[in-house]
């Protein structure tokens, strides 16, 4: 049996940051790990001196990025013996898009990168001998995603995609999919959320999921397959 997952989301997301921008690409990755779901609603961020060093950038940095999504509404800071950075129990709205539409070569772009990361990640987690802890981290994710109410689904959403990139173990794969599934979660925030779909989508990722476990390599890759493309239809009606 193998070792525990070794790639984590959290590690994909707290990785240095360049010099040239360094508070705005703390922001990001703060904000990525609260809209993705790997720090959740009401849980603490790492510590000032833990964040600092992970992003590699000054404590003056980090705080100010802090306060920026403070004020943005995010988070909160709490003083006292169980005190830090707290998210808030519910997240500002997305940005409107006021019936913008967006680029072809953009979407297409976003999709096909989707496709392939996550068919790839489900067919790569399915062929590796999961740990029992992998495996509860899936399931854990899973339920989760399933009890989520609209206003937290994309987030549970997003957190199980990723423990689906975590446990293959790979941090690159884990990195790259953090990224594009920002990018995705962008255009998603864009339409609406129709409640079918989400019904639809549950199954489907109980069938990615069981799949994964049942260590059955092109079920799993069928199913995400599938998943995948019914999102991408969803995007291209609204948005194309």
């Amino acid at each position: 049996m193998e070792s525990s997952t070794v790639a984590n989301a959290g590690d994909a997301l707290f990785r240095p940051v360049r010099a040239g921008n360094a508070f705005e690409e703390t922001v990001e990755r703060l904000l990525q790990a609260i809209r993705l779901g790997v720090v959740g609603a009401g849980e603490r961020l790492p510590s000032e001196r833990e964040l600092a060093e992970r992003l590699g950038v000054s404590r003056v940095t980090l705080r100010e990025a802090i306060r920026a999504l403070s004020d943005a509404g995010y988070v909160e800071s709490r003083r006292g013996r169980y005190g830090g950075t707290f998210v808030n129990d519910v997240l500002p709205d997305p940005p409107a898009a006021d019936g913008r539409k967006v680029d072809n070569a953009t979407l297409e772009d976003a999709l096909g990168l989707r496709h392939v990361l996550e068919t790839g990640a489900a067919e790569m987690a399915a062929s590796r001998s999961l740990s029992p802890a992998d495996r509860q981290h899936l399931t854990s994710t899973l339920a989760e995603a399933a009890a989520a109410d609209v206003g937290d689904y994309r987030r549970k959403d997003s957190r199980l995609h990723l423990a689906i990139a975590e446990v293959t173990a790979s941090g690159s794969l884990t990195t790259a999919m953090a990224d594009a599934r920002m990018r995705v979660n962008q255009l998603l925030d864009m339409i609406p959320l129709l409640e079918p779909n989400l019904e639809h989508s549950n199954a489907q990722h109980e069938a990615i999921v069981d799949a994964i476990l049942a260590g059955d390599s092109e079920a799993a890759r069928r199913a995400m397959t599938e998943h995948v493309e019914g999102t991408a239809s969803l995007l291209r009606a609204f948005l194309a």
